[in-house]
């Protein structure tokens, strides 16, 4: 996402921030869309999207509404749609990433995701082995990580003494997948501070295992090692609004798509740093 002016012309300031919204999503200059300065925006706007093979879905209870990547949220009335912000908002839970048209605390009412051909992250070719680089717990929610050398990995349970193994993790919740270990690359910290200038501590990821040379992003649904634990990879850990509120200002924008990967545990055993991370195939097991 690339922040832009609003559109300079007469139009309500639902509207250009809405257009300000599409294309910093887009990373286009917001002047080259469609800005009317009466009525809704959105036939004009919907249709400059499917010239260009796009188009807009409106989603349900936006107030409540998570998602991976970017999406636009309407802060406002719910009975007058020209009322109010654009803002464009991400994560898992969402939080608001960039408000063209200044912070607002008005609610959010409405919500939309520009729907793509390829709605997932494109992988990058797959790095079937890396290595580990950190280790981290904390052993309650919103207690300063713990930098570790070695941990024991507890099947079916998580990293011992850690918030989620201990169910006390501010998203715990019984015999859901993918909350006993969580990871994230190194890769994706270099970025932050390369691209967003954020130099994130890999503790302050809040991650429990730091990887390099690993392309998580490709191991959903696949089991992998750490060491001689054996660990299947679930799902992506979506960066949200939570870690937005301990970390340094854009953390959540700057890790959209590269937030690291949840997974459960299948064997216990322990892990230390400079242990290999590999698909298990990888590792003929």
């Amino acid at each position: 996402m690339r922040e832009c002016a609003l559109p300079r012309n007469a139009a309500p300031l639902a509207t250009r921030t809405l257009v300000a919204c599409v294309a910093a999503i887009l990373e286009v200059d917001a002047e080259t869309l469609p800005c009317p300065a009466e009525g809704s925006p959105w036939p004009l706007l919907s249709w400059w999207l499917a010239t260009r093979k796009l188009a807009v879905v409106p989603v349900q209870k936006a107030a409540s509404f998570q998602w991976a990547g970017f999406w636009i949220a309407r802060r406002g009335a719910a009975d007058d749609p020209a009322s109010g912000t654009h803002v464009v908002m991400a994560g898992t839970p969402s939080g608001a990433v960039w408000e063209p048209g200044g912070p607002a605390a008005e609610p959010i009412v409405e919500g939309w995701v520009i729907a793509q051909p390829e709605l997932l992250p494109r992988l990058s070719p797959r790095r079937q082995q890396g290595t580990v680089e950190g280790i981290f717990r904390a052993g309650v929610s919103g207690a300063a990580p713990e930098s570790l050398k070695s941990a024991r990995l507890i099947e079916g349970v998580g990293l011992e003494g850690d918030r989620y193994a201990l169910g006390l993790g501010k998203f715990s919740g019984a015999g859901r997948l993918g909350q006993a270990l969580t990871l994230i690359e190194s890769e994706a910290l270099d970025g932050l501070r390369s691209e967003h200038g954020i130099a994130l501590p890999p503790g302050e990821a809040r991650r429990n295992v730091v990887t390099r040379g690993i392309d998580l992003n490709a191991l959903p649904g696949l089991r992998f090692r750490i060491g001689d634990v054996l660990c299947l990879a679930q799902r992506f850990a979506d960066p949200c609004s939570w870690l937005q509120r301990t970390a340094p200002a854009g953390t959540l924008r700057g890790l959209v798509h590269r937030g690291g990967l949840r997974a459960d545990i299948l064997s216990s055993g322990e892990i230390r740093i400079g242990d290999a991370v590999e698909l298990a195939a990888a590792a003929g097991a």
